[in-house]
């Protein structure tokens, strides 16, 4: 090897690890790491706090600032989501901004909330009091501009409040990142309606997943997130599979092999039939093809699998994670809805799940309300009708009649003024004008103003009593 040969390779090497390692510095990237175990009113959790130490030195490695926090009080949470936010809002709008979150969280009528250790409800409702609104962060992330926003969350474990246990359901809700700000990626540690597992080892296991898989030069968070799907199944034996939704419009990576790779757009899947998908995985062993639904993720993939391999056991689990997908796809609709209709035809449909105490409380506290809230918002607006401002009915036209004799007028209702004689008229009667007398309108009906416009419904008056959210929900994210 010539000496001009060993430079060019020495100096080609060292260019590619300055490029590797200065990718991220293209961008600011900032990340907000809280690990909640120190909870007071239930049993502790072991892992969070691991997780968030450990997620710290990865984030940290990949070139994000990263705040870390854990085991804070509803307070502090609120306060730590805002700090985060002013100092995305000073970085400027090149910045990804990205939390991620280990801990207890929660899903009531329909909403997620995560838990901060303070907490102790005696009662469902204590939950929107005490908690933290998903929806609330996401609100806040996307008031402050930034090209891209990722949301991790390790927070779909058991729920351990023995007196909202059984009314409320398991796991989270569905947030649905392709109704929300383009700019967004959502990872769960599990489906929605399904629950994630603490873990034997000193992380949980999406946790171990994504530390291992995160830390690979040159993988999309598409690709990335499809590994710890199937990283997270398999240690698990199908019990957990963490599930994520994407509105992403620029690529990123966690390590870039090159500045200009974590500008590429993001990776798009195309959409296959079930019968496409049958052809797909015809032939293949059902661990082969467990492995392909589960890296895809898709409703119909999994409903070609269970159709092939129907009383395996990756099928039994396959039957499971679609029937549960379907029902929280159309518990998602329920919520978006938010009508008693809604709520009866999910019932109807789904009359036995964790989800039925719930769908029917939302049924009876919207029974007397209109199905089409629009129509009521409408009424509102157009406020009560009265003759006064009703439009005038047609008069039958009369026939012309001779004019008559102006009578002399009623002088009592005016001030006493000297009459003076128009001599020019046949008729005598006082023609100076009255003076202006004062105008006081009657008073008219009040309608109540509109307010408040939230996820779901409409409030009137000053505040308004719609709830707040991205959505899905267009609700909720």
């Amino acid at each position: 090897m010539t000496l001009s040969m060993f430079r060019s390779i020495v100096f080609g090497a060292i260019a590619a690890m300055v490029l590797t390692a200065h990718a991220a510095a293209a961008e600011n990237r900032l990340a907000l790491v809280i690990g909640q175990s120190a909870y007071r009113g239930v049993t502790p959790l072991p892992n969070p706090t691991n997780d968030a130490k450990a997620m710290t030195q990865m984030l940290g490695d990949a070139g994000f600032e990263v705040l870390t926090a854990s085991d804070l009080s509803q307070t502090e949470m609120r306060e730590k989501v805002g700090e985060f936010a002013a100092k995305v809002a000073a970085k400027g709008p090149d910045t990804v901004a990205l939390i991620f979150y280990a801990g207890h969280g929660l899903q009531v009528d329909g909403e997620n909330f995560l838990i901060p250790v303070d907490l102790d409800p005696k009662r469902e409702a204590d939950i929107p009091l005490q908690a933290v609104r998903l929806n609330d962060i996401m609100n806040t992330l996307t008031s402050v501009p930034s090209r891209m926003r990722i949301v991790l969350l390790d927070a779909c474990r058991n729920n351990p409040f023995p007196a909202i246990d059984k009314t409320v359901g398991h796991g989270l809700a569905i947030v649905d990142a392709k109704v929300a700000a383009p700019g967004t990626f959502l990872s769960f540690s599990t489906s929605p309606g399904a629950e994630a597992e603490d873990g034997t080892g000193a992380d949980s296991p999406y946790t171990a997943a994504l530390l291992s898989v995160g830390r690979e030069a040159g993988l999309s968070i598409e690709q990335a997130f499809k590994r710890v799907r199937l990283a997270v199944n398999k240690a698990t034996n199908g019990r957990q599979t963490p599930w994520d939704s994407s509105s992403l419009t620029d690529g990123f990576e966690f390590f870039p092999d090159s500045a200009a790779s974590a500008r590429q757009p993001a990776e798009s899947r195309t959409k296959r039939t079930v019968e496409e998908w049958r052809r797909e995985l015809k032939g293949k062993t059902a661990e082969q093809a467990n492995e392909i639904i589960v890296g895809d993720g898709s409703d119909e993939a999994y409903a070609a699998f269970v159709d092939l391999y129907p009383d395996t056991p990756f099928g039994l689990g396959a039957r499971q994670w679609l029937d549960r997908h379907l029902r929280m796809v159309a518990w998602n609709r329920a919520i978006i809805t938010n009508t008693a209709a809604g709520y009866r035809g999910f019932l109807a449909e789904y009359p036995d799940s964790d989800l039925t105490s719930t769908a029917r409380k939302l049924e009876e506290r919207l029974r007397n309300r209109p199905d089409n809230p629009n129509t009521a918002v409408a009424a509102a607006v157009a406020g009560p009708t009265c003759p006064c401002s009703a439009p005038p009915l047609p008069q039958k036209k009369k026939a012309e009649a001779p004019p008559k004799k102006q009578a002399k007028p009623d002088r009592s209702r005016y001030v006493d003024t000297p009459p003076r004689r128009n001599r020019q008229s046949d008729y005598d009667y006082v023609d100076d004008p009255p003076p202006p007398r004062s105008y006081v309108p009657l008073p008219m009906p009040s309608i109540g103003i509109i307010g408040g416009f939230g996820g779901r419904g409409v409030g009137f008056g000053s505040g308004g009593s719609g709830r707040g959210g991205m959505g899905n929900t267009p609700g909720r994210y």
